[in-house]
């Protein structure tokens, strides 16, 4: 870098020997090795003093910024670590917490007991019932092995959300999602029905469903391993719709799928009507809960009536009914055209058998909340007499 001092110091003296800014001006630019010769020349012939002086601050105020930067990463990769380490200890004492109250609920099933000893030990199991329901709260906080579909869809990746806010964030987007989605399929069934009678659009549209559901049993997996509490049949609605479309999808043209496309498209349009229906009004509700602190952040709207929702939205009761009755319909119609003489796929039947079950899973677990919900307000009358 001799040459460039040279030029430097010639060119500050041509203007005002200021010593200081020579020196510190050798030492900054001697730091860059690794700039083009031809650029630090122009760069030098092309600079005045007061150019020169603006040039250094620039460089002394990036290079202090670099130290910072460099300083406040070190600590962060420091306490990454304790934080890895905390995450790790905190797994470890929950399982081994688990393991213990798994032993500790075994051991009180199988203990003969009288009617003091009955008592006590109602109680005990409400306790590690409530312990249990705490492990799952500090669990979707820590890093956890993803189930069986995830590690399929998207391997051993970490898929934990550490803050509440980004928890909130990604339950609030597979909401809007969901809502998006189904005001596009109702659209796109509105279309194919009375506008586009092409086997091309019908793939489509087919495509469409199975890419949706598809995507949505992912995302609530995500927010399962997040602390979200859905569960049991309207978690595998999701996957039996996924599989209903894809049989859909690979339904070949011909004189039984005529016979069932307009019901099938109709179906879809009130389905899609009822969804959004159910997104509008219960997200009112959900919000209304939380704020009163009954409901947790990350409950989601579902397709479906829970327990939450008796009170204000018994009123969508009859559309869902009569949803459930038009899935056992699709059923009955397609297991006739499975008995027609000129029926030689084997998606009709299979289609058949799985809108009975989405019929029976459906109706049957709407019905056990609708009778719980009604067993239970006699019990809260006689208790406030």
């Amino acid at each position: 870098m001799e040459y460039v001092w040279d030029a430097l110091d010639r060119r500050v003296r041509q203007c005002v020997p200021v010593p200081a800014i020579i020196h510190q001006l050798h030492t900054a630019i001697g730091e860059w090795d690794n700039i083009p010769q031809a650029t630090i020349n122009s760069l030098i012939n092309s600079m005045r003093l007061s150019q020169m002086t603006d040039f250094l601050m620039n460089c002394n105020s990036l290079s202090r910024i670099f130290e910072i930067v460099a300083e406040t990463h070190k600590v962060y990769r420091q306490k990454l670590d304790e934080l890895t380490n905390l995450q790790a200890t905190c797994s470890s004492a929950i399982s081994k917490q688990r393991k213990g109250l798994k032993d500790l609920g075994h051991s009180l099933c199988t203990k003969t007991s009288d009617e003091k000893e009955t008592e006590l030990i109602k109680d005990i199991q409400i306790q590690i019932k409530d312990k249990e329901n705490f492990f799952f709260d500090m669990e979707a906080y820590l890093p956890k092995k993803n189930g069986l579909y995830l590690n399929l869809v998207l391997g051993n990746v970490n898929v934990t959300l550490l803050s509440n806010q980004a928890k909130f964030a990604y339950k609030d987007e597979y909401e809007k999602f969901k809502l998006f989605m189904t005001i596009i399929l109702m659209f796109g069934a509105i279309t194919c029905l009375f506008l586009l009678n092409y086997r091309v659009t019908d793939e489509i549209f087919n495509f469409l469903l199975v890419w949706y559901y598809c995507t949505l049993t992912i995302r609530e997996s995500i927010l399962m391993s997040n602390g979200s509490r859905i569960k049991g049949w309207w978690v595998s609605h999701h996957y039996v719709s996924t599989f209903l479309s894809g049989v859909m999808l690979t339904w070949p043209e011909g004189s039984m799928y005529q016979m069932f496309r307009s019901q099938f498209l109709a179906f879809s349009i009130y389905q899609s009507f009822v969804h959004f229906l159910q997104y509008y009004y219960q997200s009112g509700c959900l919000y209304r809960l939380r704020a009163l602190g009954e409901r947790n952040q990350l409950d989601l709207t579902v397709e479906g009536f829970q327990s939450w929702m008796w009170r204000g939205l018994t009123f969508l009761l009859p559309f869902l009914f009569f949803g459930h009755f038009w899935q056992l319909y699709n059923a009955m119609t397609l297991f006739r055209l499975a008995g027609h003489e000129d029926c030689k796929e084997w998606q009709v039947f299979m289609l058949a058998l799985t809108f009975l079950v989405l019929f029976l899973g459906n109706f049957l677990t709407t019905l056990k909340v609708v009778h719980q919900k009604i067993q239970e307000n006699p019990e809260k009358v006689q208790k406030q007499e």
